[in-house]
């Protein structure tokens, strides 16, 4: 059992469609509530420029997590995902070093190489390098972290006796890989922590999962040390039937389901308590260590929903 075995996080909304605005005041005091509602972790999404028409305006997801550490104690903070190639990595793990100092060791990252190639443009990164760049900057990280001198050389980054302090308050910042195809699967198990899927069916989690633990395997890695989380839409009413065209209708309109990914609006937990519950416990008994919930349009209700009645249950059930 890993450390993020039966345990519960919520999705913060900080982007919205336009002509909504995301309000950073009102994301930081989203981030206290779940706290005080006993989620152990929050995560937010990433993304720097994003849609055109129609457009979503996205605020920085590490701004976000810098404000909710500040005012928070206990709760753990992620990104689901946040694009890697896109950022420096010199200046990003000096950064995540940073916010892991002020949060005292409660980062969890979710990375990914990306997919919107008009982001990659505008930022100057050449898009069909992301894969390659992912994999140096996850290891020019890394060895920033944990090595008191680094010296390499990288396709855009020479490193000669480079000294980064304060180091992380944790040993390590876990980071979850975020993707798809078999090489991104590779990524996860050996060069990553784990994976962070999104809006997985609970047997098609399992399949990936799988693949991931087969790779660990064969790098002589302990596939039973890799952590998972998966996202989840979930929306809680009166039945299935009674709730299914509202929140289908919201997944159409504000979500992405890659066409080559198994990422469908089929995942979404929808129904009574008991309902969701249900449909959460195969994603539990399948492999899921930590379920990341994507409440309907982040409804306040269905935020204390989840809270008071899905994850009291949820954790009855790990007895």
């Amino acid at each position: 059992m890993t450390k993020l075995s039966n345990t519960f996080g919520i999705a913060a909304r900080n982007f919205m469609a336009y002509p909504e605005m995301p309000n950073v005041q009102e994301l930081i005091e989203y981030g206290i509530r779940a706290e005080e509602l006993g989620f152990d972790s929050i995560w937010v999404w990433d993304h720097i420029l994003l849609g055109v028409d129609p457009t979503f305006p996205i605020v920085d997801s590490l701004t976000v997590l810098t404000g909710i550490a500040a005012r928070t104690s206990k709760i753990q903070m992620g990104t689901g995902i946040l694009v890697l190639p896109l950022r420096n990595p010199v200046i990003l793990a000096k950064q995540l070093s940073s916010m892991d100092q002020l949060s005292q060791g409660r980062l969890c990252m979710g990375m990914a190489s990306g997919w919107y190639k008009r982001e990659f443009d505008a930022v100057g990164v050449p898009f069909n390098k992301r894969g390659k760049i992912m994999d140096e900057n996850l290891e020019i990280m890394r060895r920033l972290w944990t090595e008191e001198r680094v010296t390499g050389e990288y396709t855009n980054h020479s490193l000669s006796n480079a000294v980064m302090y304060p180091k992380p308050h944790q040993s390590a910042i876990p980071i979850l890989i975020g993707g798809y195809a078999d090489r991104v699967l590779k990524r996860a198990a050996v060069e990553g922590d784990g994976w962070l899927t999104y809006f997985y069916r609970a047997e098609d989690f399992k399949k990936s999962w799988d693949k991931i633990r087969s790779f660990a395997e064969e790098s002589g890695k302990d596939p039973d040390v890799l952590l998972n989380a998966s996202q989840l839409p979930i929306m809680v009413g009166e039945s299935k039937e009674a709730i299914q065209g509202d929140m289908l209708d919201w997944l159409n309109k504000e979500w992405d389901f890659p066409e080559n990914s198994d990422c469908t609006r089929e995942s979404a937990i929808m129904g009574s308590v008991d309902e969701c519950v249900a449909q959460l416990r195969e994603h539990i008994e399948l492999g899921v260590q930590k379920i990341i919930f994507v409440p309907y349009k982040y409804q306040k209700k269905q935020v204390d929903l989840i809270a008071n009645e899905i994850v009291p249950k949820l954790k009855a059930l790990a007895k």
